[in-house]
């Protein structure tokens, strides 16, 4: 979390190199389970109903905490493509303050990476969800500073 650190548009640009290069839909979805596959385990204290992101296809838990004014997301599910989901969107958001998230356009960067329409509309409608459990937690953040 130091300035070092790439902005979350520059981690997009590199998300957005490494779909262009894979090329097909398939190769793109392995690449996004394989993401899912570097996640830290979720410890089963944080596995609750209130961490739960309602609307996904496979169940998705979502907690954070605030690190020096950034909020680090931690997730897990039990389908790997939901796994890579969350996974890509801890890349672009974890470690960020509220600020930046809110200020993110999560819409327009998925659809220049080809996402939602690569998935299924439950998926897609999941992975919406994830991004506004997302923002309500940097709203949440705001709100209380």
């Amino acid at each position: 979390m130091t300035d070092s650190n790439p902005t979350i548009d520059e981690t997009l640009a590199e998300l957005v190199e490494s779909f262009d290069l894979l090329g097909d839909w398939e190769s793109r979805i392995g690449y996004v389970i394989d993401l899912g596959k570097d996640l830290e385990p979720l410890p089963d204290a944080d596995r609750i109903e209130v961490n739960k992101v309602p609307g996904c296809a496979a169940q998705v838990w979502l907690s954070q905490k605030r690190v020096d004014g950034h909020l680090v997301f931690y997730a897990d599910s039990d389908s790997a493509l939901s796994k890579g989901n969350i996974a890509l969107l801890l890349q672009l958001y974890s470690g960020r303050t509220p600020d930046q998230i809110l200020a993110f356009d999560a819409r327009a960067a998925l659809d220049r990476l080809g996402l939602p329409q690569a998935l299924t509309r439950q998926r897609a409608n999941g992975l919406n969800n994830m991004v506004g459990r997302i923002r309500e937690a940097a709203l949440a953040a705001t709100a209380s500073d």
